[in-house]
């Protein structure tokens, strides 16, 4: 219970420190959501004036930082310009679609991450090593942007899925396992963009894992005792590699996160990341400032979560 107190205490502390840095970024950022009408000759410079004294832009740092801070503990994370309301219900408007492809991304590439960096161990020095390595090497190298439109271009040549969005214009009318292949379809491209994008370095991170617990003395041990390979890779071998994974699987959420923020931008998928795009341009920092704190809160998050999985799995961690 101390270990969970503290670690959640540490990332509470380090989740001010990001709104502090995150707030002054904003402030000190040039120009304002009223930059762009003081250039109308239409408005005057008293107009522009009294509007930024209406929206509190004209206070001191600490007092505006500490209106923010006050607007995140109700739920509201500032007042959107753009959009003339509390940025918090647009944001948690978002949250759903950007979970469920992310969720989904995550899942499906760790499922995917695990046996291949198992075989690729297995078949260290063998063509099915070199040929893996190859593989893995080409997709780090191919941007996701670049990926996201070759099969963004596909799908619109072949019509084979849907070239973007979350769900068909009739999908009010669909039943309801009509409506689940629709956004299974939907799901199909940026799902494919995300687990190509991370695949790579989780396939390298448990090759590389597996490969070190394979040449650990016990694993020798137990095989020149008998026990068949299988078991013990599974048994022993794997148990014996999920310290780093396990800190890599926290860190992977936050990351593909980040990540699906311009996957969502690049197929008119219905998350933050248009949103997060659109308040960047407008210069709504309220929105942007409530996208990036949850960004890192996720972040965060996934890291408390790993270090408690940490600390049930691994005794060497806990303290006396």
């Amino acid at each position: 219970m101390k270990f969970a107190l503290r670690r959640l205490l540490h990332g509470a502390v380090l989740l001010i420190g990001i709104s502090i840095a995150s707030f002054l970024l904003a402030s000190l950022a040039p120009g304002d959501f009223y930059s762009d009408p003081q250039l109308d000759p239409r408005i005057s410079p008293a107009t522009l004036q009294s509007l930024r004294a209406a929206r509190h832009l004209d206070r001191p740092l600490p007092e505006r930082y500490a209106d923010w801070v006050a607007s995140v503990a109700r739920g509201d994370f500032g007042y959107s310009l753009a959009y003339r309301t509390s940025a918090g219900p647009l944001i948690r408007e978002r949250i759903p679609g950007t979970l469920l492809l992310t969720v989904t991304a995550t899942l499906l590439a760790w499922l995917l991450a695990i046996p291949l960096g198992i075989y690729h161990a297995v078949r260290e020095g063998g063509w099915q090593d070199h040929a893996l390595a190859a593989l893995a090497a080409f997709l780090l190298a191919v941007p996701e942007l670049l990926l996201a439109i070759v099969l963004l271009a596909t799908a619109v040549e072949t019509r084979w899925l849907p070239a973007g969005g979350m769900h068909s214009p009739n999908w009010e009318s669909m039943s309801a396992t009509a409506r689940f292949r629709d956004t299974l379809a939907h799901l199909a491209i940026p799902v494919a963009v995300l687990v190509l994008g991370m695949l790579p370095i989780l396939e390298r991170h448990v090759r590389a894992a597996i490969a070190e617990a394979l040449h650990q003395p016990f694993a020798l041990a137990a095989r020149a005792h008998g026990i068949p390979r299988t078991r013990i890779l599974y048994r022993h071998v794997l148990p014996a590699a999920l310290h780093p994974l396990i800190a890599l699987f926290g860190f992977s959420l936050g990351t593909l996160l980040s990540a699906s923020l311009l996957v969502e931008v690049l197929v008119g998928w219905p998350g933050l990341g248009p949103l997060f795009l659109d308040a960047i341009l407008a210069r709504d920092f309220a929105i942007v400032l409530g996208v990036v704190m949850i960004s890192a809160a996720t972040l965060i998050a996934g890291n408390i979560a790993a270090d408690l999985l940490l600390y049930r799995a691994d005794p060497r961690i806990r303290p006396e």
